[in-house]
């Protein structure tokens, strides 16, 4: 479920973010390439989130 939670949040804020910026840029606004770039950002925190976990210390 956290996983679906972190994608959609990617989603929006990323939607947002290639918004604001196109338009402080003069830039065209693009959904699509947008979508992608949120899609792959989202992913690449989802896969940094679970290598930082600290391991738990050995009891003994």
């Amino acid at each position: 479920m956290k996983y679906i939670v972190t994608m959609f949040w990617a989603m929006i804020l990323g939607q947002v973010v290639g918004y604001l910026g196109s338009a402080l840029t003069g830039g065209q606004y693009d959904f699509s390439v947008t979508a992608q770039l949120s899609f792959l950002v989202g992913i690449i925190v989802i896969i940094v989130a679970n290598v930082c976990v600290p391991k738990k210390a050995k009891q003994n």
